[in-house]
């Protein structure tokens, strides 16, 4: 995605864009880069002539690496309107392909494109002729699958990479498919000018996905474990610098003292006891106890080696501890400020109020379910999974696919309410309407 300029720069690939590359049913995440050797599908080649080319554009990967953009997708074996009516009489015994393979790799070595060989191949079959044009459109795809060298640029789209992520590790984004993806940002109501929280394992999938809807607008908390958070997955869609500033993060350690009122992002580690800087450890020139112990120990290396003039003096090495002092309070300093706004926007607990959680197993989210429904304060919770199945959508030929995906795991959505209700008690509930009288 480009940073700014005008209509025509964002639909034409610039240098330094995130881009997908698609070869066939296979897609692979990529940066634009000068000179940049790219492997994909055994394929090596460079992106340098693809600057300047709309997305979606088709190349073909001529010698020397080179792209060169296909003017005619079309193959021309497409063009053959001869066909047979039964496939019956044809006898599948490899005998009726007159080119051999020392042929094909002879063709190749000409420089002939797939194209060109897949006619060859068309012109040479005995029986191409016989097959009907069902059987002869799945020669001809099957034949370009494996003798064009094409690859097609596209611009990142959570849709493309969750297909890419699906299909090439799924195990990353805990097999999230793309279309419960979808669902995910339908039922959370995700849209721009959202106050969003999200927390994911999924290597930025989602969190890109959300950024993606919200286009810019609005504020995305990332709640996360550990030392950081994770967005392999968010630099893939490649977006502009003030799509990141929109983007906040909180550790998921310190909600808890935030919900208390005694979380404190001035100086110290939050949640720490006094005495603790922010960061995880000291600086290397702080006074402390592990100084002199650095100290001795170089310096019986210094007396040794200060008279070659090989290695540095205690000077340098002091103005070198000094100035990644600097640099690590700087990072602290930053992170701090990170935090402490994140802080601001969560202490308003003002949050959008639809959520979606998945799960690719159904047995957290049904525990999840009772503790919400015991628990109150939220509405319309729904546990649901998803079911995919792919239709080929061709004349006369329109049927499901037999091959599927078995499953992608399992949504539970709902909406929180407000559990108080303000400026009503007991005393002005409406009374009853029927009375029993007391016979006296």
């Amino acid at each position: 995605m480009a940073d700014g300029g005008d209509d025509d720069s964002l639909d034409k690939i610039n240098e330094g864009d995130h881009v997908v590359l698609k070869r066939g049913d296979i897609y692979k995440a990529v940066q634009i880069q000068s000179r940049k050797k790219v492997v994909f599908e055994k394929k090596w080649f460079f992106l340098d002539n693809a600057v300047g080319q709309l997305y979606s554009t088709t190349f073909d990967i001529v010698s020397g690496g080179e792209l060169q953009p296909v003017k005619d997708v079309q193959s021309a074996a497409c063009d053959v309107k001869e066909a047979g009516t039964d496939n019956r009489n044809i006898v599948d015994d490899g005998k009726s392909q007159k080119l051999t393979r020392e042929d094909i790799e002879t063709l190749k070595e000409q420089g002939l494109k797939g194209q060109e060989i897949i006619q060859q191949l068309i012109d040479n079959s005995s029986s191409f002729k016989n097959k009907t044009e069902y059987a002869q459109d799945k020669y001809i795809k099957k034949k370009k699958k494996k003798y064009e060298n094409t690859v097609t640029i596209l611009r990142p789209t959570s849709r493309i990479l969750a297909l890419m992520y699906h299909g090439r590790e799924p195990g990353k984004i805990c097999h999230l498919r793309f279309d419960t993806l979808a669902l995910m940002l339908n039922l959370a109501n995700i849209h721009a000018g959202s106050k969003v929280l999200v927390f994911e394992t999924c290597a930025g999938l989602v969190l890109g996905s959300i950024m993606e809807r919200m286009g810019g607008f609005g504020s995305v908390i990332q709640m996360y474990p550990g030392a950081g958070p994770v967005r392999a997955g968010v630099e893939n869609f490649g977006f502009p610098t003030h799509f990141h500033d929109t983007l906040h993060e909180f550790p998921i350690c310190h909600v808890n003292a935030l919900l208390a009122g005694t979380l404190d992002t001035r100086s110290k580690e939050p949640g720490t006891g006094e005495g603790n800087d922010f960061s995880e450890a000291p600086p290397a020139d702080v006074d402390g106890e592990e100084q002199p112990k650095t100290e001795q120990r170089d310096t019986p290396k210094n007396t040794e080696t200060n008279a070659g003039g090989d290695q540095p003096t205690d000077e340098e090495r002091e103005r070198s501890r000094e100035a990644k002092a600097l640099i690590k309070r700087a990072k602290q300093e930053e992170k701090r400020k990170r935090l402490a706004a994140a802080a601001a926007l969560l202490e308003g607990r003002n949050a959008d109020g639809p959520f979606a959680v998945y799960s690719q197993y159904k047995e957290p989210l049904v525990e999840c379910f009772t503790k919400l429904k015991e628990a109150g304060g939220t509405v319309n919770l729904r546990l649901t999974d998803t079911w995919l199945r792919h239709y080929q959508v061709l004349p006369n030929r329109t049927h499901p696919k037999l091959l599927m995906s078995g499953g992608s795991g399992y949504l539970l959505s709902g909406i929180t309410v407000e559990t108080e209700r303000s400026g009503q008690t007991d005393s002005e509930e409406p009374a009853a309407k029927k009375q029993k009288v007391t016979e006296s």
